[in-house]
C-alpha cells in the first residue's frame, strides 16, 4: 500500500502521458526533496563535477537507516548498484530509478524488503548529455518527446571511457565504484539494431570472461531465474540482439564486453554487471515498464542471494592474489553454441527509392518464432604469465592515477637502484584508421620480451600482483589486452624517435655501423632483397639503418615503460 507521502513525490514521467522524461534539474530537485523528507532512508550527495562543471550526484538507500559506507562494507552487506543516464537519449532508467527510490522512501513494506542489501545509485551519469536536451538526434527511436544527447561536454561516449577516463565523469565513476565495490550492477540503456517482438534485451557480463565461481553462478543460476521471472511479469527478454549475419534469423552471438564498457569494467572488479537494452521502436511507456521490471527483478534476486554473490566475489579476489597466468583477450568459440527460442519479424528486401540497391525492413504483420543458434561461449585467446610485480616510472602519472582510482595497491621506491626487469619492445602497432573516442586506438599490438637492466628512481612505483585487485592491473598494463592503457594511446610517446640525423654526416657513420654490426648487415641485406627498388631512395636507406643500428639506438624508443619484476625490490 502506498504511503501518504507518495502523492507529494510524483515524477515528471508519472505526471505525463507516458512519453515524457525528467530534465536534469527536475531529477536532482526531486531527490533532494526526498532526502530532506526521509533523511534516515536516503542519503543523496554530490560525488563530483562533469566536464561542463555541473554537479554529479550519487545516492544510497537502506532499510535500517545505516547510510555510512564504512560500516556498511565492514558488515559485508550486499551492494546493488543502479547506474542511469550514461546515454541520456535512453532515459527510461533515469525515470525508473526516481520512482523506485521514492517507493523505498514512502512505502515501509517496500523498504523493508531490501533486508540488509544496500541500494546504491547514480541518477544521471552523463550530466552534460542530459542537459543537452532535444528530440532530433535519435532518428530511429520512438519517444520520449524530448531527451538528452549521447555525448558529454567533450563529445565523448561515456560507455567507452571506463578505462581511459578522459572525462571527469569517468574519473568520478571509477572512484565511486571502487569505494563501494558493488556486487551486482544494472546499467540502463536503449538498444539500436534489428526489429523483433521483445521490448527487453540484455547484455550480460560475458560469463567465461567474468570467470571462476562468479561467472558460473551468473550463467547457470542467476540468468535463468531472471529470464523466467521477467516472462512471468509479462516482459519476456532475450539476449542482446547481436546478429551473426544481417538479421536475427541466422542466429545471435553474445556481446563481448571489453573493459571500455560498463559491464566489462565491472568484471575487472569481479562484479556481476547487466546492461538492459530496451528496444528503440517500442513505446516509451513499455520501455519504462520493462526496465522497472528488470531492475526490481535483479534487485530482488540480489536481496535473496547477495551473501552468496559476495562470498563468490571474495573468493575471486583471493584467487587473484596467487594467480600467475591471466587471459588478456578472448574470442568467440564457434565450435559450441546453444539453441534459444526467438520471436522475430520477417525480414524483407525491397528496392530502395533513394538509390540502386535493396533496402532491409521488417514486416511486423509476419511474426515468427523458432529456435536459433546462440553463440555464447568464449575462450581465452591471448594468455600471459605475469611477473611478480610491475615497475612503473613516476613520469607516467596519468596511468598511476587510474590505478589508484581503482584501488590497486602500490609502493614507491625510496632510493635510486638498478633493477633487472622483463622489458617489452613493440614491433608492429596497427592503428584504427579513424579517430575513436578521442584517440587513435591501437587495434593490433605485437611485442617481444627480453631481460634488461634499468635505472629505477626514488619515487617510481612498484605494483605487486599478489593482491585482490590484480585483475584490473593486468588487463590495463599488459599492452596487448583488449583495452590496455597502451592501446588507448597513453604511452604513445615511446613510439617516436626523439633524435634524427643529417644525411651527409650519417652516411659515413652508417658505413661504420655496417662494418661493426653483423646483425645490422644481415638485416640490411635481407631488406634490400625484399625491397630492391628502395635502394635507389637515399632517405629509405638511411632511415632503415638509423632505425635498426645499435650504435645510435635510443633505449626508450619502442620500449614499453612498464617493466616486469621477478622479485620485489627494496622499497623502504
Amino acid at each position: 500500500m502506498t504511503d501518504v507521502h507518495s502523492t507529494e513525490f510524483v515524477t515528471p514521467y508519472e505526471r505525463g502521458n507516458g512519453n515524457q522524461t525528467t530534465t536534469y534539474a527536475q531529477c536532482i530537485a526531486f531527490y533532494q526533496a526526498l532526502a530532506t523528507a526521509f533523511p534516515t532512508v536516503l542519503r543523496f550527495t554530490q560525488i563530483g563535477v562533469s566536464d561542463n562543471g555541473s554537479p554529479m550526484y550519487g545516492g544510497v538507500v537502506t532499510a535500517d537507516g545505516q547510510l555510512d559506507r564504512e560500516p556498511l562494507l565492514a558488515a559485508q552487506r550486499p551492494v546493488f548498484f543502479n547506474n542511469n543516464g550514461i546515454h541520456p537519449g535512453e532515459p527510461e532508467g533515469i525515470d525508473v530509478c526516481m520512482g523506485l527510490v521514492r517507493d523505498f522512501c514512502t512505502q515501509p513494506t517496500r523498504r523493508a524488503a531490501l533486508g540488509s542489501t544496500v541500494f546504491l545509485f547514480i541518477p544521471v551519469y552523463n550530466v552534460d548529455g542530459c542537459e543537452n536536451r532535444q528530440n532530433t538526434t535519435r532518428t530511429n527511436q520512438v519517444g520520449p518527446e524530448s531527451f538528452g544527447f549521447r555525448g558529454n561536454g567533450r563529445n565523448l561516449d561515456l560507455n567507452r571511457d571506463f578505462v581511459k577516463c578522459d572525462s571527469l565523469a569517468a574519473q568520478v565513476f571509477n572512484q565511486f565504484f571502487t569505494a563501494w565495490s558493488p556486487d551486482v550492477m544494472v546499467d540502463t540503456h536503449t538498444s539500436n539494431g534489428a526489429d523483433y517482438t521483445y521490448t527487453m534485451t540484455l547484455i550480460a557480463t560475458q560469463a567465461d570472461k567474468l570467470g571462476g565461481g562468479v561467472g558460473a553462478f551468473f550463467r547457470d543460476q542467476m540468468l535463468p531465474v531472471l529470464e523466467r521471472k521477467m516472462t512471468a511479469l509479462g516482459w519476456p527478454m532475450c539476449p542482446y540482439v547481436e546478429s551473426i549475419k544481417e538479421t536475427p534469423d541466422d542466429g545471435l552471438e553474445e556481446y563481448l564486453d571489453s573493459p571500455r564498457f560498463s559491464t566489462g569494467y565491472a568484471a575487472l572488479h569481479h562484479t556481476i554487471g547487466m546492461m538492459p537494452e530496451t528496444h528503440m521502436l517500442k513505446p516509451f511507456a513499455d520501455r519504462y515498464a520493462s526496465t522497472r521490471a528488470l531492475v526490481e527483478t535483479v534487485l530482488a534476486y540480489t536481496v535473496e542471494h547477495g551473501t552468496q554473490i559476495r562470498q563468490l566475489r571474495d573468493a575471486a579476489k583471493q584467487a587473484a592474489v596467487t594467480t600467475t597466468t591471466w587471459p588478456i583477450t578472448w574470442k568467440r568459440d564457434d565450435s559450441r553454441h546453444t539453441m534459444i527460442r526467438f520471436r522475430g519479424y520477417r525480414a524483407v528486401k525491397s528496392p530502395s527509392t533513394l538509390g540502386n540497391y535493396q533496402r532491409l525492413s521488417y514486416d511486423r504483420s509476419q511474426p515468427w518464432e523458432k529456435d536459433i543458434p546462440y553463440f555464447n561461449q568464449f575462450v581465452e585467446d591471448d594468455v600471459v604469465v605475469t611477473p611478480r610485480a610491475y615497475l612503473i616510472p613516476q613520469a607516467w602519472r596519468e596511468v598511476i592515477a587510474r590505478l589508484q582510482w581503482n584501488g590497486v595497491v602500490m609502493q614507491r621506491l625510496a632510493h635510486d637502484q638498478q633493477l633487472t626487469v622483463q622489458a617489452y619492445r613493440f614491433g608492429t602497432v596497427t592503428n584504427r584508421s579513424n579517430a575513436y573516442e578521442g584517440h587513435i586506438f591501437h587495434d593490433d599490438v605485437a611485442v617481444t620480451r627480453s631481460t634488461e637492466v634499468v635505472e629505477a628512481r626514488a619515487g617510481d612505483w612498484v605494483l605487486s600482483l599478489h593482491q585482490p585487485n590484480a585483475r584490473y592491473a593486468v588487463e590495463t598494463l599488459e599492452p596487448q589486452a583488449h583495452d590496455s592503457f597502451f592501446r588507448w594511446g597513453m604511452f604513445d610517446s615511446v613510439l617516436e624517435q626523439k633524435e634524427h640525423y643529417s644525411d651527409y654526416v650519417f652516411e659515413d657513420f652508417a658505413v661504420a655501423m655496417l662494418r661493426n654490426e653483423p646483425v645490422l648487415r644481415a638485416q640490411f641485406d635481407a631488406w634490400k632483397q625484399e625491397f630492391p627498388s628502395k635502394i635507389n631512395d637515399k632517405n629509405a636507406v638511411l632511415d632503415f639503418l638509423f632505425a635498426h643500428g645499435q650504435a645510435c639506438r635510443e633505449p626508450s624508443w619502442r620500449r614499453y615503460p612498464v617493466f616486469g619484476l621477478s622479485e620485489m625490490p627494496v622499497v623502504a
